[in-house]
């Protein structure tokens, strides 16, 4: 590969990597120290070899993000323990890397390498900035944490390989790294009460159930003895017998006592000491902290109170929006009443979930046909639609989306959530779906994954406000591609705009200016015809992930923003394929950045 034979001739410019945790493999261990050779690399060269040590060297800090991009020499090991120590190695880390970019000299980059300079001094930059909010005592929340992540890698269903006898051991390693990482949450959470630092009762009580779930009594109940069952027909009699017996020792001997202790901590410690306010700015220096994450979130420089006032009045204008359809559609009554009539009608849901997940297939076959019609560009990985797994689906969104496998093993996957088909209205299955899969996340992420020649830290790397702008941007060329014609569908992607743009008035509210939890709920029982159960868990959602919310809307206003742009510019000569796949083709950025780099195209094109 290009950056392993420019790392033959350029240590100077990475130099030791001293404190950090990992060890350099074979082709960067005997790198020249030759000042004189480093010296004639140019600008872009010593970049190419420092963005590929960074990626190499930040799997030790991710080695679940190496399983899940392909690289299994870490499919034994989990994340690093929290720790002070940890801290302090992965402080280091992103300082040294700072000091080594800051060595090359900008002015001399152009086009991708321009890019990777600016995205990975972002990357940094940030990354630093976060360090001094003390995000490792509340290391997992009833939305994310990496438990829910060891069991999705533990089930055979995720991205850790079980396809030889090694993997099958391997994965024994990874539990063993897991079970010394869960201790460490437990000591981390501890910490966290006496610091009074601790997550909203609500939130806590939610986590409760997901590590209960993992606590059975006999091996073959246990989500991890799934391999077992589908154990490779390959496999030698004796082989089959000793990973049986070291699975069932495992999980009933180390796995379940791990989450029956955690389940047991949550229980008797943790809720009992968790906060009744929900929002950061009443945690110890919340209000600073708040502030970096919508920085981190937004990659934008917008105050709380300017976010808010954005989100009440895109809630103003959708709601005028909803009102027409419910004219259209010839509805009797106020919009409240409309509102009540789309969530207790039965003719607006499926009955069974195999109904709903049919319905979804179907609408991927309707608009993967009519996506020449925006894009000369697709991602070679095809998707799928999938149901929630069973263990994760009370807590989880009501869609999302996970990225193929980089070598093809595994599809791009539109999961769909069946726990509470009431939270799934037939209206949704448009917008849904192009968010979630084409030509939203799918296209992005797996078209980044594609990209040739693009660094491994941007290939595999993200930012929300990109992605997610992208998919609810995404959502709104419904109409261009020949969907939305039926009202209720229209309304559907009304509702869904509806749920970012509510989406800037809670999570501002809550973490900005003392919003309470019900109060939240009644403002989006009020302003949309969402089901309860889904209002409370985007509620929660909004609770736990401060500042993540905020991506979707701001997202989409810097995207369609740079299209007004490129279309004022170029007029007549401005081409909508041309635009998108410029948007697309270099993989997600910040949003100053994006805008740079299409501010650049459009001049290249007068």
């Amino acid at each position: 590969m290009k950056f392993i034979k420019l790392a033959l001739v350029a240590t100077s410019v990475i130099a030791a990597l001293s404190g950090c945790t990992h060890t350099p493999n074979s082709q960067h261990t005997h790198l020249a120290t030759n000042n004189k050779v480093v010296s004639e690399l140019s600008a872009e060269q010593q970049l190419d070899v420092l963005v590929s040590l960074y990626f190499e060297q930040s799997l030790t800090f991710n080695p679940i993000k190496a399983t899940y991009v392909g690289d299994n020499s870490f499919n034994d090991q989990f994340l690093p323990v929290i720790s002070a120590e940890n801290r302090a190695k992965q402080a280091q880390f992103y300082q040294h890397f700072q000091n080594r970019l800051a060595q090359i000299d900008k002015t001399q980059l152009t086009g991708q390498a321009l890019l990777s300079f600016e995205v990975l001094s972002h990357e940094l930059s940030i990354k630093q900035q976060g360090m001094q909010f003390p995000s490792y005592l509340l290391p997992i929340n009833q939305m994310s944490g990496a438990h829910n992540t060891f069991a999705g890698l533990g089930s055979g269903q995720s991205a850790q390989p079980f396809n030889t006898p090694a993997d099958y051991e391997a994965f024994i390693g990874r539990a063993h790294s897991y079970i010394a990482w869960l201790n460490s949450v437990q000591t981390a959470m501890a910490q966290g009460i006496k610091q009074g630092i601790v997550l909203p009762k609500p939130l806590a009580e939610k986590l409760l159930p997901q590590f209960k779930a993992h606590v059975v009594t006999q091996a073959e109940d246990s989500l991890f003895y799934s391999p077992i069952k589908q154990m490779p027909a390959s496999f030698t009699t004796q082989q089959k017998e000793t990973l049986t017996a070291k699975y069932s020792a495992l999980i009933l001997e180390e796995i379940v006592p791990a989450y029956a202790a955690m389940s047991e901590f949550l229980a008797q410690q943790y809720i009992p000491n968790s906060r009744d306010s929900i929002g950061y700015s009443d945690l110890p220096n919340g209000k600073a902290w708040y502030e970096y994450q919508i920085k981190q979130n937004t990659t934008l420089s917008l105050s709380a109170d300017e976010i808010h006032e954005i989100g009440l009045s895109e809630v103003a204008r959708i709601l005028s929006q909803m009102k027409q359809v419910k004219e259209t559609v010839g509805f009797k009554g106020d919009l409240h009443a409309f509102f009540n009539h789309l969530r207790d009608s039965d003719e607006f849901y499926f009955n069974t979930p195999e109904e709903l997940v049919a319905a979804y297939e179907q609408v991927k076959q309707k608009i993967d046909a009519r996506i020449p019609l925006l894009f000369d560009i697709a991602p070679k990985a095809p998707y799928i639609v999938k149901p929630v797994e069973a263990y994760r689906a009370q807590s989880a969104a009501g869609a999302s989306y996970a990225s193929p496998a980089p070598d093809g093993s595994r599809p791009g996957i539109f999961y769909i959530n069946t726990f509470n088909l009431k939270a799934q209205p037939k209206f949704l299955l448009e917008t849904l779906s192009i968010h979630e899969a084409a030509p939203g996340h799918h296209f992005q992420i797996a078209l980044q994954q594609e990209v040739d020649n693009l660094p491994l830290f941007r290939k595999y790397g993200g930012y929300t406000v990109f992605a997610e702008g992208w998919a609810l941007y995404a959502e709104s060329l419904g109409k261009e591609l020949g969907l939305f014609t039926d009202p209720y569908m229209w309304y559907g992607r009304l509702n869904d705009e509806q749920l970012r743009a509510m989406r800037l008035v809670l999570d501002t509210g809550f973490h900005a200016k003392g919003w309470t939890r019900q109060q939240g709920i009644d403002y989006m029982l009020a302003n949309s015809s969402m089901a309860k159960s889904d209002v409370i868990a985007e509620v929660e959602r909004y609770i736990a992930w401060p500042g993540q919310a905020l991506s979707y809307k701001l997202g989409q206003f810097k995207i369609q923003q740079l299209r007004d742009y490129a279309k004022e510019q170029l007029g007549e000569h401005f081409d909508i394929k041309a635009f998108h796949s410029q948007i697309l083709i270099d993989g997600a950025m910040p949003m100053p950045i994006l805008e740079r780099k299409i501010k650049r195209w459009v001049a290249a094109q007068k």
